[in-house]
């Protein structure tokens, strides 16, 4: 029997968490499997990919939908795996739907324009706000059974999803939606919602000034317990989903399959970088109509901080621009929350989906991906520093006599962008 046809790929949001680690998991894959891989992003593409089957196209899909068509007409006429992750951020969620309705329809009209022929299934990333955590308390697990609640028309993701429903009753093609939580991973540029790069800034930033780090949360989050989805498992359901037929016209919810709890997770991540966090002990009180009670806002806290980690980049290397990554509201909302949020991925494992990634893990491989582009100080230089330092309110700090190498870790740092 002959070969089946390779794929073809589109990838939007290249530039975003989700969208890099699919463009990364598919330039892994053979040319046998897939033959061209078209990545597109608003903004020009923050790097670059060795694999020759890749091919960038800037289009921000707020713009007119035939100036779209136009622009991906001569690339995309042979697509046959659309993965949509796109998406415009504010920390307004009441105009997150105004942004991303509009966003969504434009793309999935255009992409189905040009491609009618070729297009065999379109991936809908969304996330875990699907099931309303963001509102207040919800079921625990989240399962993808669950009905919708009732948004008042806010929940963006209830009309994308519906007029993907509503144009895939006329077509050929069919449909898979991921619904991750808290994503956890590299972007080679700044990005909506990033745990990671946030988490990173601040910890070193209290390092540098001497300071024990103290979590950002509330003490129930503080006790919780709590999932994340790697960016990279995310790229491999993704994939794994759309090119299996039984998988077809399914959501699946996605984490790593392992869960955490912030006291002592946020220890472990303290001692990646050189320090000894110990058990937090005072808390303000949550109020009986009060949903989040932070012992600090990390947004007001960041506020004065740059010059900080200019000072950091100045000494160990990193990007002084990195600092405008921080999502530090988002932070705030992430570990502020007095109800869990926790999903299942029974399904995912039903279906035949048995990735499993160690959440620490994620997050070390993360800093790492982000101290290799330069983004991030190498924790290596950190912590060689700090064996030759002195103590500072129990945080090694740098001695007169260490000579800092910016220019030396931001000349070997390897790139991440080879195929």
């Amino acid at each position: 029997m002959p070969l089946p046809a390779p794929r073809v790929a589109f990838v939007t949001g290249c530039n975003g968490i989700s969208g890099n680690a699919i463009v990364e998991y598919l330039v892994r894959q053979p040319k046998e499997e897939w033959s061209r891989i078209v990545v597109s992003s608003r903004s020009p593409s923050r790097h670059y990919w060795q694999d020759p089957r890749v091919e960038f196209v800037a289009i921000d899909f707020l713009d007119p939908v035939d100036t779209i068509i136009a622009k991906i007409q001569p690339i995309c006429n042979t697509v046959t795996h659309a993965y949509f992750t796109s998406y415009v951020h504010t920390d307004d969620f009441a105009r997150l739907r105004d942004l991303n309705v509009p966003l969504f329809e434009n793309f999935l009209t255009a992409i189905d324009t040009v491609a009618r022929h070729s297009l065999q299934r379109v991936c809908l990333q969304t996330g875990g706000k699907h099931y309303g955590p963001h509102l207040g308390p919800v079921n625990a697990p989240l399962t993808e059974d669950l009905p919708r609640y009732e948004d008042g028309g806010l929940n963006f993701y209830y009309s994308q999803e519906d007029y993907m429903f509503d144009l895939h009753k006329q077509r050929s093609w069919s449909w898979n939606v991921i619904r991750p939580n808290g994503i956890v991973g590299f972007t080679p540029g700044k990005n909506g919602m990033s745990e990671s790069i946030t988490l990173a800034l601040y910890m070193l930033i209290c390092k540098e000034l001497g300071e024990t780090p103290k979590f950002p949360g509330n003490k129930y989050f503080y006790n919780a317990v709590d999932d994340s989805s790697y960016a990279v498992s995310l790229a491999d359901m993704s994939v794994w989903a759309t090119t299996h037929d039984h998988a077809k016209d399914e959501a699946f919810n996605h984490v790593n399959g392992d869960t955490i709890v912030w006291r002592y997770f946020f220890k472990k991540v303290g001692a990646y970088f050189g320090m000894d966090i110990p058990d937090q002990t005072e808390w303000p009180e949550l109020g009986e109509n009060q949903k989040m009670a932070h012992g600090f806002r990390m947004a007001e806290w960041a506020a004065d901080k740059k010059p900080v980690w200019d000072r950091i980049c100045d000494k160990y290397g990193g990007k002084r621009e990195a600092f405008d990554w921080g999502t530090w509201f988002f932070f705030d909302w992430s570990v502020g929350k007095a109800w869990p949020t926790l999903s299942s991925i029974t399904k995912a494992r039903k279906y035949g989906w048995t990735r499993y990634d160690d959440t620490y893990e994620t997050w070390v491989e993360t800093f790492r991906a982000f101290e290799n582009a330069g983004v991030l100080p190498q924790n290596s230089v950190l912590l060689a520093n700090e064996s030759s330092g002195k103590m500072v309110n129990g945080v090694k700090g740098e001695s007169n006599n260490v000579r800092t190498n910016k220019a030396g870790v931001e000349a070997e740092a390897p790139s991440l962008v080879a195929a």
